[in-house]
């Protein structure tokens, strides 16, 4: 069986029928996913992903990390069934302290009316307003996705703020910082059981300071929203994400084969931008 030399990952935020900024629509993801499904592509967990990074294993080379960020209720509504459809597996960075109890709610794999999901700015809006559980997740469908074994959860952070415009201080920063990343990771022990060392940057944004802080609290595989091929020896604590577009199937296909191939995404990155 062939190796791969580089994994694309993914990075997705919105799945649903209201258009907007990071959003496809239910009938792209699913045309986006069959055709992975159709074309032998494994979906890779993210401790796999982080070994073959350190060189510790190999994958097939039709390999992919899903990715998804924030934990908007329209992953669950949307994306869930579509994923357990075609029998794949993605990763969700939640915002723990966003994440809200009650019972789980429809989605659209079942017989039954679905809760409406905004688009981004609507659903920024109601996190303002303080009504994060009309668009953020509840821990009852964490669970079942879990449960399932089409979703896996890992940090966004547990508050999803910019530190930076909070406190120009250094110090106070990176004390504030370390605190929400403790927290963060404590949520996720006591409500999931998971101790894995995963962290994606909110807003993309981080400092080399923010990296000690994320070592220090236990986070050692760090994602980033910079384009790149995602290879053997890449660092784990700048893991490169492709940003995937409400666009149809040739234009996802290209993508994929693009950044498997690290000298050809490279050229692409320097030739495109990041």
């Amino acid at each position: 069986m062939s190796r791969a030399s580089a994994v694309p990952v993914l990075m997705y935020h919105h799945v649903s029928p209201n258009p907007g900024l990071v959003t496809v629509s239910p009938e792209t993801f699913a045309a986006q996913m069959e055709y992975l499904a159709a074309r032998g592509y494994t979906t890779l967990g993210a401790d796999v992903f982080a070994a073959f990074l350190r060189g510790e294993c190999e994958v097939p080379e039709k390999s992919v990390l899903i990715t998804f960020d924030d934990g908007y209720l329209d992953n669950y509504v949307h994306a869930y069934p579509i994923l357990q459809k075609f029998s794949l597996h993605a990763v969700l960075f939640i915002v723990t302290g966003w994440i809200g109890e009650g019972p789980a709610r429809s989605h659209a794999g079942m017989q039954a009316p679905i809760p409406d999901c905004p688009d981004h700015r609507g659903c920024m809006s109601e996190i303002e307003a303080g009504r994060k559980d009309k668009v953020i997740l509840r821990w009852s469908e964490i669970e079942s996705m879990k449960q399932a074994g089409v979703f896996e959860f890992h940090s966004h952070t547990h508050s999803h703020v910019r530190w930076d415009k909070e406190y120009a201080d250094p110090e106070q920063r990176i004390a504030a910082l370390g605190k929400d990343l403790l927290d963060s990771r404590a949520t996720l022990a006591r409500r999931l059981g998971n101790d894995q060392p995963q962290l994606c940057w909110p807003w993309g944004y981080y400092e080399p300071a923010y990296v000690d802080a994320a070592l220090a609290a236990g986070f050692g595989t760090l994602y980033s929203v910079t384009k790149g091929a995602a290879r053997r020896g890449t660092s784990p604590h700048a893991i490169p994400r492709i940003v995937v577009k409400d666009k149809p199937v040739n234009w996802f296909a290209r993508r994929l084969w693009i950044y498997s191939h690290p000298l050809i995404a490279a050229l692409y990155t320097r030739l495109r931008g990041d």
